[in-house]
């Protein structure tokens, strides 16, 4: 089958419609574009569990806090598309802004205290936006199945405790990170570094894996998890932290003491470039 692309809601219920009626189930892998391997990953996991493969392409302006972080965020449509074909997606929906929001948006999804810390601190308004666009996704699509890397923690715990609240039927299905050789993780916004900051970057993911190991010997206190963290990025000058914390997994809240598995979780700027990664940590003998 070859790669279909619908740009309205219509034409786009209509397939999925027809999926249903040869008893197909469907999932939803729902993506900003500038497609990348951490993406393909999602949409090879989804190939192998579901008969029609959905990947949504649309920059949803209403999680952006600033117009300029919206502007210039990476957009390579045509090359997206090769991207998913070359992974056997069965359908891209690829929407305008104007289908997607004809009118201005009144209603909107709010998540409570798991959206706080962390990405709801530095960008308020932010996991607002993800949650509602996901959620009009969910209602368009209406998927068995939807696909979300590891990479974006909290975002993962918004849209879990989103379905879980609003009794969605569908499946949210984590996939692990994938990285680069550096260790940074992929991301989208990874095509905006220079070759240098790029290198700098994977300074993240050592920081992260020197707190994790510390949680692996036994420490539990965070604060010393975090200030070992930190230690590692403050010798790289590139890099401008925008927080270090060590949560709980599931409720993306902070914790003081370490007694079970733990989400370490960073942001930080590296020149103009806003970059996000985690990792799950568990002290010995609490797997």
């Amino acid at each position: 089958m070859s790669l279909e692309v619908s740009e309205t809601i219509a034409d786009l219920r209509a397939h999925v419609a027809a999926a249903r009626s040869r008893g197909l189930s469907i999932a939803l892998v729902p993506t900003m574009g500038a497609l990348h391997e951490g993406h393909g990953r999602l949409m090879e996991r989804a190939r192998l569990e579901a008969g029609l493969v959905i990947v949504t392409v649309f920059v949803n302006p209403i999680q952006f806090n600033e117009a300029a972080d919206y502007s210039k965020y990476p957009r390579s449509l045509d090359a997206d598309l090769l991207f998913c074909a070359a992974r056997g997606v069965d359908l891209v929906f690829a929407p305008a802004i104007e289908e997607m929001y004809p009118r201005r948006q009144h209603t909107f999804v709010e998540v409570g205290p798991v959206a706080d810390p962390m990405e709801g601190r530095f960008r308020p308004g932010h996991f607002r936006g993800v949650a509602t666009v996901v959620a009009k996704l969910f209602n368009i699509v209406q998927p068995d199945r939807a696909y979300f890397g590891e990479k974006d923690a909290q975002q993962l715990a918004v849209i879990r405790r989103m379905a879980e609240d609003l009794n969605f039927p569908v499946t949210i299905v984590e996939v692990p990170t994938v990285r680069e050789s550096s260790g940074l993780a992929m991301s989208s916004r990874n095509r905006l570094l220079t070759s240098q900051q790029r290198g700098a970057a994977g300074a993240l993911h050592e920081a992260l894996l020197a707190a994790a190991h510390l949680v692996s010997l036994g420490e539990s206190s965070a604060a010393a998890v975090k200030q070992r963290g930190e230690a590692v990025l403050g010798r790289y000058p590139e890099i401008r932290p925008e927080y270090f914390e060590i949560v709980d997994p599931a409720d993306m809240q902070p914790v003081e003491t370490i007694a079970g598995p733990v989400r370490i979780a960073c942001a930080a700027w590296v020149g103009s470039t806003r970059l996000i990664d985690n990792v799950l940590a568990t002290p010995a003998g609490r797997q």
